[in-house]
């Protein structure tokens, strides 16, 4: 029997063209006649953003807050269910709603007696909701929303003078509910009105700030208020600000958050410079000097610049990754030039980069010693950087198959964002396939040399298999099926059937890895 796949989603841009077709009115019937087949947490979710859009659309419309009683009611509520220690999730839902409803009928003493009444106890735990960790696991509302409009109503109803510390104090009681990353773009977003006299607030705020971060500076861990003065210095300063920021602490957050930006304003001979001063006001932190050289490199690459190469080296050898050098061995204009970095880098590769290791050993045509890293290399941990076997399996695979090889069968954890489908400039880095067609590899001709790669890929499949039958690693059964079968596949003489079948025999008792065996093609 096949595996539900679940049902495949509808095509967006039919439901776009669909939705831009319809008027009000057949919106309006639409949304009626499906309400009643939403589960609980999407009516809820619904509710919440049709009150919230209904609201600050500019009709004029509010939802009814709630009255003195009702505001009573939840005090006394909040208090009973701390004496019980326990708390109906539907009826604090409701309460919380009414909260909402009092922030958008600007009732801001309103919000702020509710949500005190409910939040702050929940989130430290003085009555339990029934959830298993976080307390929005059970309601219908979300209390981050709840927390921002807290804020903003302690913003609404502060005096000018204490505006400043009145915000923090509401910040820090409601640390347990949300996190304020950026409360100055949240206060903006939640609010339904004009924020009053924001512009003073902001000076009163960036000094009360600066002084939370001079005080409480006992790591380099970024803190809340690192990223609370990070974003009203570049409010108010901008970058030269950010500048100031990250001369004055030399903190990778720091120099990130200035040089980014300077990225997003488009300024790459400012990014340039930032960049390489970034690297040397952060000498002794080798994590960060990487991804500051990376950032030197690119504005390098954005200004076209002829020093290129020579900073995607410097990048590698002071931070040495895959990702790192496949970019500066790509950044080769010939086949001469890059045999020659190969030769260069060999001599200076760490000795456990076994992954790098081993492709600088096949773009140097030296496969026997690339055989020997597969081989040697432990059945588990494929998922590892460092491991040599999602790069050398296909490879090899490829080059005594004659099967095209793929883009870069396994990437490194440095290598997710570049999977993103930003527009945001990104260094060029060039695939594995790209380095072998270059260095014009192909496969090798000689037996002994064949038989050492055939021997080594036959050694990696039995250690795969043997570490996920052993600990019990049923999901990887598939993976460590498909190296065997490749192995067939690339040597279907009676040797390799012969040591195909000796697999299966040696594996009968395990019937999925047997259901893999006997059903996938060759992979790896």
């Amino acid at each position: 029997m096949g595996r539900y796949r679940g049902k495949p989603a509808p095509d967006a841009s039919i439901t776009e063209a669909a939705l831009d077709a319809m008027d009000a009115d057949g919106l309006r019937s639409l949304i009626c006649e499906m309400l009643p087949w939403f589960d609980e947490a999407l009516l809820a979710r619904f509710a919440n953003a049709l009150v919230d859009r209904a609201a600050r659309n500019g009709s004029g419309w509010v939802p009814q807050g709630p009255t003195d009683a009702v505001v009573k009611e939840v005090e006394a509520f909040a208090e009973a269910a701390k004496r019980a220690g326990y708390a109906e999730p539907s009826v604090v839902d409701a309460y919380l709603r009414e909260g909402c409803n009092a922030f958008l009928a600007k009732n801001y003493a309103a919000v702020f007696q509710i949500f005190r009444a409910l939040l702050i106890p929940a989130s430290h735990g003085e009555f339990h909701l029934g959830q298993d960790e976080m307390i929005h696991e059970v309601l219908g509302i979300e209390p981050a929303t709840c927390a921002a409009q807290y804020v903003a109503s302690m913003y609404m109803t502060a005096t000018p003078k204490n505006r400043g510390m009145a915000v923090l104090s509401a910040i820090n009681e409601m640390r347990g509910t949300a996190h304020f990353w950026a409360p100055l773009r949240e206060l903006e977003r939640i609010a339904i009105e004009p924020l009053p006299d924001f512009d003073d607030f902001l000076v009163q705020w960036k000094a009360l700030v600066e002084e939370r971060v001079q005080k409480g500076r006992k790591n380099d861990w970024d803190s809340d208020e690192d990223h609370w003065l990070r974003e009203v210095v570049q409010r108010t300063q901008g970058p030269e600000g950010l500048a100031e920021v990250a001369r004055a602490s030399k903190r990778a957050d720091d120099l990130r958050a200035w040089c980014r930006a300077l990225v997003e304003a488009g300024d790459w001979k400012g990014v340039l410079a930032a960049y390489d001063e970034a690297t040397e006001l952060i000498s002794d932190k080798a994590y960060a000097r990487g991804d500051f050289l990376d950032g030197a490199a690119l504005a390098a690459q954005e200004l076209r610049r002829k020093d290129l190469p020579a900073r995607l080296e410097r990048a590698w050898r002071e931070a040495p990754s895959m990702v790192r050098l496949r970019r500066w061995l790509g950044s080769s204009n010939s086949k001469k030039v890059l045999l020659g970095r190969v030769s260069e880098a060999l001599a200076d590769v760490p000795e456990r980069a076994y992954r790098q290791r081993a492709l600088l050993c096949v773009l140097d045509g030296n496969f026997t010693e690339a055989a020997r890293f597969l081989g040697s290399a432990k059945g588990l941990g494929w998922s590892s950087g460092d491991h040599p076997g999602h790069l050398l399996f296909p490879l090899f695979v490829s080059l005594l198959g004659g099967i095209e090889l793929p883009d870069e069968p396994a990437r490194d954890y440095a290598e997710l964002s570049l999977l993103s489908d930003g527009d945001e400039a990104r260094l060029v880095t060039p695939e594995v396939a790209d380095l072998i067609r270059l260095a014009g590899i192909q496969a090798p001709t000689e037996s002994a040399t064949r038989a050492a790669v055939i021997k080594s890929m036959r050694t990696a499949a039995e250690k795969r298999i043997a570490g996920v039958t052993e600990n019990k690693r049923r999901r990887h059964y598939g993976h460590a099926a498909s190296l065997a079968l490749a192995c067939a596949q690339v040597d279907s003489s009676t040797t390799g059937t012969k040591w195909l079948e000796g697999i299966r025999n040696e594996y009968r008792r395990y019937p999925a890895l047997q259901r893999e065996l006997g059903g996938r093609k060759g992979r790896a």
